[in-house]
């Protein structure tokens, strides 16, 4: 079931979750940091919502370090009715919160802050 909506998805032009996360994660380790020695730290990643409290509340469900940032547009370049959110791998289980996040319909790309 869920490789047919991904193969559907592929077909209809669609990014499917996976493809939204334009976030490096391959230097990251297991607690959802990365860096040298002495030096690690999480990731931090932005996307988009639309202006929603019940949306904003699914996402925080989902991500405990998601934070709204209404009014900013973020390098990422929200647009007005949407929601800047900030978030960051230093947290259990990093890759999968990256993934329900995109697999959301309304989050349409989530990238990679750079902030520190």
């Amino acid at each position: 079931m869920v490789l047919a909506a991904a193969v559907a998805a592929c077909v209809s032009g669609q990014p499917t979750g996976a493809s939204r996360i334009a976030v490096d994660l391959a230097s990251v380790n297991a607690e959802g940091l990365r860096g040298p020695p002495g030096g690690l730290r999480g990731v931090h990643y932005e996307f988009c919502i639309p202006a929603d409290e019940r949306l904003a509340a699914e996402v925080r469900a989902i991500d405990p370090t998601a934070r709204s940032m209404r009014g900013s547009r973020g390098h990422i370049g929200c647009r007005n009715g949407q929601i800047l959110v900030l978030g960051n791998t230093h947290q259990p289980g990093y890759r999968q919160v990256l993934e329900r996040l995109a697999a959301l319909p309304s989050v349409e790309r989530i990238v990679e802050s750079p902030f520190e």
